[in-house]
């Protein structure tokens, strides 16, 4: 059973959630919010696996809710569901420790495969979204980075995990962690939502 919170201020569109999450055999609606202020009071009591958060929300923002979360909910993962597909709010949500970027507009199939992905260990994007990532590292500055380093830092931010990237470049785990370690190196970060904000902040690919 997977455990998914709503943080969403349209009362509309939270039930419209809760019904689609509770109805669905393996998912349940642990507890939903109007705002932030609130989930972040409660969250640590309920601690539930996946956080589908809105963005533009009454008082504190989504992504400064995530921000303060993640430091003390580390092991739950956060969804972005929002209107907003500017580039800061893309980045700044993954530096604040968004693990996925959903657009309001995803047909609630595809907003149940990206809970259970998130839950197994990826990054779901909707594809304008994961375009958008992409699109932002073509750049005419030299990148540190390899050629297979830079495939592997694009397949992350089209929220592929370990296992579907090393099937997709015929290597091992191993092999994919080895590079995903390097890529942190030379970029001088320590997470993924790092090494997409400073790729796309410094235009390095």
């Amino acid at each position: 059973m997977i455990n998914v919170a709503i943080v969403e201020d349209d009362r509309e569109i939270r039930q419209t959630l809760a019904l689609i999450i509770d109805g669905t055999p393996g998912f349940s609606c642990k507890n939903t919010f109007e705002d932030c202020e609130s989930a972040i009071e409660t969250l640590p009591e309920i601690v539930p696996d996946v956080v589908l958060m809105d963005i533009n929300l009454p008082g504190m923002t989504g992504i400064e809710g995530i921000r303060i979360l993640k430091e003390r909910l580390s092991h739950i993962d956060f969804i972005m569901l929002t209107i907003q597909e500017d580039d800061e709010s893309i980045f700044d949500s993954l530096l604040a420790g968004a693990t996925g970027y959903l657009t309001k507009d995803t047909p609630p199939a595809d907003l149940l495969n990206a809970i259970r992905e998130v839950y197994k260990g990826g990054s779901p994007m909707s594809t304008q979204i994961a375009r958008k990532v992409v699109t932002s590292f073509k750049s005419d500055k030299k990148s540190p980075l390899t050629e297979r380093e830079t495939e592997i830092l694009q397949r992350l931010c089209n929220g592929e995990n370990y296992k579907v990237i090393a099937d997709a470049i015929f290597v091992s785990g191993h092999t994919v962690r080895a590079h995903i370690k390097n890529i942190y190196e030379k970029l001088h970060v320590h997470s993924r939502a790092e090494a997409v904000k400073k790729a796309f902040k410094d235009k390095l690919i």
